[in-house]
């Protein structure tokens, strides 16, 4: 519906370069805060996701929590990927769903990776990253 006294609805800058993108998908907000409650820092680095596979999975009791723990975490997974393996860049599918894809093309659902991490802790995050910086 267009009504044009309403102006046009202001898009984040943000959403249509790469950078940006990263950034808002990086936020991982639920699973930042339930890290430092853990003692556990999260620097967008390799040893940080080998640090959340140690702690304690207490939200498996709450579906809720266990479902945006698990996207933050597949999204947190997806950062340090973007972060430190060379030419690795956030993409998004038509469905809408962020995935990493390689400098080879290869593309990875991290999303559907941290939900399986948040609901066993099976694939271990860290194995993940080490499968895809060797890819």
């Amino acid at each position: 519906m267009n009504i044009p006294f309403l102006g046009r609805r202001r898009e984040d800058p943000r959403v249509h370069d790469a950078e940006g993108i990263g950034d808002l998908l990086a936020d991982c907000d639920l699973l930042r805060s339930q890290a430092r409650r853990e003692g556990v820092g999260l620097d967008d680095s390799a040893y940080s996701l080998e640090q959340l596979d140690q702690v304690l999975p207490r939200w498996r009791s709450d579906e809720e929590i266990q479902s945006w723990l698990g996207n933050d975490a597949g999204l947190y997974l997806g950062t340090v990927i973007v972060r430190t393996v060379p030419g690795a860049v956030w993409s998004i599918r038509s469905d809408g769903q962020p995935v990493v894809r390689l400098a080879s093309g290869r593309e990875f659902d991290v999303v559907a990776s941290g939900h399986a991490w948040a609901e066993s802790g099976v694939p271990e995050l860290s194995q993940l990253y080490a499968e895809v910086a060797e890819a």
